[in-house]
């Protein structure tokens, strides 16, 4: 009788514990904070990491900025976490071969510049100022430089005495209609005058550019994130000593750039990664090869390369005997394979190491017989262990977390992990992943008190024998027997993976979960994380067949009982704010869709998104070719606007050049012109990236006008 009061008490104190927790409100995403940049100090004892916080931006209490600071922690014994910069923000912790002191990187006079920090105590001191600004410090092993890395414009790079003392000019075609040999680039000493000579005449026409009353297109890849561009810039290496006043010294050179270096462990070599291609404009050529050269950046050497190939993300094994590699072949959807070989060897010496799935973050292990790196799969981003002898694949986390950065020293392990009740915490566990155990406390004191959805995973097996995995979240407020709403949603890429471990939706599934509503979301056909022949599914059908996925995965929790199908709702971006628009111009079910960033006509996405090359990747060709031609008017939904008649928001940012913005005009025109309910939301200056690090402010507002506009609909 006893014991059955004591489970009557426990379970009703449970109850009212549950009870006095508070839901996820949307201006709980100012209270995530993020943790990255994870390395760990030469002997292991010691982490350092970045920490991102949201704050107030100056005297405004609704708008806010993004803070990254250094933080770092004993990896012996119970320590707790000391923060070691104030002030400006600071990325990119780079450890001193002792262990005694951190480079890092900070925006000064909106440069980056590298910074050092004693662990010994005092202020951080500027390192350096240079003129091209410094990011991705390396040191040399024996501490006397570190590395970095510097991106020049092409008229400063030009201009450079240094630099270019013999002012030279690119030997591959600038691509400028009517000069074959690149001779517009060629010094000249004519004045600017509009009613002037030829000569004069292209002096006043460069001054307009250079004042920015003009802007001149001759490159192929003319959009970046935030507007169109017509510059050329590069990524050159330099090496500078280690007090401030040094003067940086340039290791390459050319109009060429560069995107990984890093020092051999002797520090007598460089490891570089790049495309040194004289023939082609750099926005032709797709390929990259890696070099090894001097420490000075003499006698430059490819190591890999080969036409219609890439090789990236070159990792020196400890000894620098053995070099770690990924390649691929170019201009199409594939998984890059990962492969090792001596370093004093060649592409026939390549032992390629299989594993159907991306790789990042290469890690060798201290007696080089494994290699460590993260993988999205499954709906998680476990961290994976590799025998490079057998070629065993070893999984060291779980599918059910993600995890976004980590080292590896000796037989620590420090990991940054995401899972559904905790957005961001760093852990520390044996070399394989075995008792891990949470080692900070940045976000787990204000979720205590939140109330939160877990979710469910379950599975079914498509028209093609794919296996699809989709995830269900009940609202946090779920009764059994009461029907909710329920939220489909749908990731973007087309080739991301959503799941537990995905830090980037964390807060909207919960904050929808708080609001009452059910959410599912799958990884259709096309998705990453299972494999290359899943990856290609979608080719030249961007469509249909991802749109029988997901909606099979809601068919699926409908089948469940709890919702009401009379308030179902949409919502998806990017890619997935062009699948919102095709399931609602072919299915009529829901209560309210909603569209952010998207593709809607594929034929203009070409000329207006900077990822353009999606377009003959998977639909085999370009618009004014026949087959590609067809293919993109079956595929685009704006071609069937006409069958849409679900009430309708559609987001977009005013600098959104990743998938451009005139499709979403396009769209919402469309749909005004036929009568049907839709608003149309535009953010000043967001990029595509607004709803993952953009302005906080108009994180919120789109939020908040998503279900806001949902409840219109369905209450």
């Amino acid at each position: 009788m006893q014991r059955l009061m004591i489970c009557v008490w426990l379970l009703f104190s449970l109850k009212i514990q549950g009870q006095n927790k508070q839901p996820v409100t949307v201006t709980d995403m100012l209270k995530i904070r993020s943790i990255g940049d994870v390395t760990l100090s030469p002997d292991g004892s010691k982490a350092a990491f970045t920490v991102t916080t949201i704050e107030n931006d100056s005297d405004s209490k609704l708008d806010y900025k993004y803070v990254s600071q250094l933080w770092m922690v004993s990896t012996e014994g119970n320590a707790t976490p000391r923060q070691l910069t104030t002030k400006e923000s600071a990325t990119q912790p780079a450890w001193s071969p002792d262990g005694k002191q951190l480079a890092f990187v900070r925006t000064v006079d909106n440069k980056p510049q590298l910074f050092l920090i004693s662990l010994d105590g005092g202020e951080a001191i500027q390192l350096t100022k240079f003129r091209y600004g410094a990011s991705t410090p390396k040191w040399r092993p024996d501490g006397q430089q570190i590395l970095f890395t510097s991106n020049i414009s092409l008229p400063e790079l030009l201009k450079d005495s240094i630099l270019n003392a013999d002012k030279a000019i690119p030997g591959w075609p600038l691509e400028k209609p009517g000069f074959t040999h690149n001779e517009q680039l060629k010094a000249s000493h004519a004045k600017p005058n509009p009613d002037g000579t030829l000569e004069e005449v292209r002096a006043y026409l460069d001054n307009n550019v250079t004042d920015k009353k003009a802007r001149v297109m001759n490159k192929l890849n003319f959009q970046d994130e935030r507007n169109i561009n017509g510059d050329l810039s590069f990524n050159q290496c330099f090496v500078t000593g280690t007090k401030p006043g040094d003067v940086p010294t340039a290791v390459t050179h050319g109009f060429y750039s560069f995107s990984k270096v890093d020092f051999t462990p002797d520090g007598k070599q460089l490891i570089l990664s790049g495309d040194i291609d004289s023939a082609q404009h750099p926005n032709r050529s797709q390929e990259n090869e890696i070099f090894i050269a001097n420490d000075d950046g003499s006698q430059l050497r490819k190591l890999l390369g080969e036409e219609g190939k890439q090789f990236t993300t070159p990792t020196l094994s400890p000894s620098g005997k053995w070099l770690a590699f990924q390649f691929s072949r170019v201009n199409m959807i594939t998984i890059p394979q990962l492969a090792i070989m001596p370093v004093d060897g060649s592409a026939k010496d390549m032992i390629v190491l299989p594993f159907d799935r991306s790789k990042e973050d290469l890690l060798w292990s201290a007696d080089e017989k494994y290699l460590y790196f993260t993988s999205p799969s499954n709906g998680g981003f476990p961290i994976y262990k590799l025998d490079v002898t057998t070629k065993k694949v070893e999984q060291l986390t779980d599918h059910n977390s993600g995890v976004s950065s980590f080292d590896v020293v000796n037989n620590k392990l420090v990991f940054v992990k995401t899972e559904a009740a905790n957005p961001f915490e760093l852990y520390l566990a044996d070399v394989n992943g075995k008792n891990a155990q949470r080692i900070s406390n940045f976000n787990d004191p204000w979720l205590q008190d939140k109330q939160l959805s877990i979710p469910e995973k379950k599975t079914f097996t498509n028209n093609k024998g794919m296996t699809i995995e989709y995830w269900i979240m009940k609202p946090v407020n779920y009764e059994p027997g009461k029907k909710y709403p329920l939220l489909l949603e749908i990731h973007g890429g087309p080739s991301a993976m959503w799941g537990p471990g995905e830090n980037t939706m964390w807060h909207e599934y919960q904050f929808f979960c708080s609001k009452g509503y059910g959410v599912v979301y799958c990884n259709p056909r096309g998705s990453g994380g299972y494999g290359e022949s899943f990856l290609r599914a979608n080719i030249n059908d961007w469509s249909k067949g991802p749109a029988s996925d997901v909606l099979t995965a809601l068919d699926k929790t409908i089948a469940e009982g709890w919702a009401d199908t009379s308030k179902l709702l949409v919502t998806g971006g990017s890619y997935a704010g062009y699948l919102v628009a095709w399931i609602v111009a072919h299915d009529h079910r829901f209560k309210a869709a909603c569209s952010q960033r998207g593709v809607y006509d594929l034929s203009t996405f070409f000329g207006e998104g900077n990822a353009w090359r999606l377009v003959p990747y998977y639909f085999g060709g370009y618009p004014w070719e026949a087959t590609a031609k067809a293919n993109l008017q079956r595929e685009s939904p704006i071609n069937y606007v006409q069958n849409i008649t679900t009430p309708y928001i559609i987001f977009h940012g005013d600098n959104d050049r990743r998938t451009g913005f005139v499709e979403s005009e396009m769209l919402y025109r469309s749909l005004k012109v036929l009568g049907r309910p839709v608003e149309y939301v535009r953010h000043p200056n967001a990029t595509h990236e607004i709803t993952r690090s953009g302005d906080n402010r108009q994180r919120i507002d789109q939020m908040l006008r998503t279900w806001e506009f949902f409840e219109r609909w369905i209450n």
